[in-house]
C-alpha cells in the first residue's frame, strides 16, 4: 500500500477522478513515523490501483471513535484482519474473482504450504496495489457527507457496496 498526500489546498472532491498532484511514498513501512497520518481526527480517504490507475473506493476513518482513526485503519487492512469489513472486504472479493491470484492459492496449499486467511489478506492487498490519500475534516458527520457527495460522482467504478 502506497500513502499518498494531497496537498493542503486540494479539494478531495476534485482530486478524486485523477488524483493529481499528490506526493507518493511506498517506504517499506506502511506507517513511517514521520508520515502525519489523521490519527483521532475525522478524515475521508481514497484508495486507487496502482500509480496511475483508477480510483476505486472513498471510506471515512475511524476518527475518534476507536482503533487510532486513519492509522489504526490502514493497519487492520494491511494485517490481513479486515477480511469482511469496507475495503478489506472489497480487496478480497476481487482478489477471489481472479482465476490467477486463486490458482496461485491454489498451489501454495496443493505442495503443502497453505497460507491462513489474515496472509490471504495481505497477499489480497499487495495483488490490489493501492495508492491512498486522505483529508481531514472538521466532524464525524462532515466526513460522512464528504464520502458521500465523493461516491456519488459519475463515472468511477466503485468498489464500496454502500454508494
Amino acid at each position: 500500500m502506497v500513502l499518498l498526500a494531497l496537498p493542503d489546498d486540494t479539494d478531495i472532491r476534485d482530486a478524486a477522478p485523477t488524483l493529481g498532484g499528490v506526493v507518493a511514498s511506498d517506504d517499506a513501512d506502511p506507517y513511517p513515523r514521520n508520515w502525519l497520518l489523521p490519527a483521532l481526527s475525522p478524515d475521508v480517504y481514497l484508495a486507487r490501483r496502482g500509480a496511475n490507475g483508477p480510483v476505486v473506493y472513498a471510506g471515512v476513518g475511524a476518527g475518534d471513535r476507536k482503533a487510532g482513526g486513519l492509522r489504526g485503519r490502514l493497519r487492520r487492512y494491511t494485517s490481513g484482519r479486515a477480511l469482511a469489513s469496507g475495503l478489506g472486504e472489497a480487496i478480497i472479493d476481487r482478489a477471489l474473482a481472479d482465476p490467477q491470484w486463486l490458482r496461485q492459492r491454489l498451489a501454495e496449499a496443493e505442495s503443502g504450504q497453505p497460507m491462513r486467511a489474515t496472509e490471504w489478506g495481505k497477499v489480497a492487498l499487495l495483488w490490489a496495489d493501492l495508492h491512498v490519500c486522505w483529508t481531514v475534516t472538521k466532524n464525524r458527520a462532515d466526513a460522512v457527507a464528504l464520502e458521500k457527495e465523493v461516491l456519488a460522482l459519475q463515472g468511477i467504478a466503485w468498489w464500496n457496496r454502500k454508494r
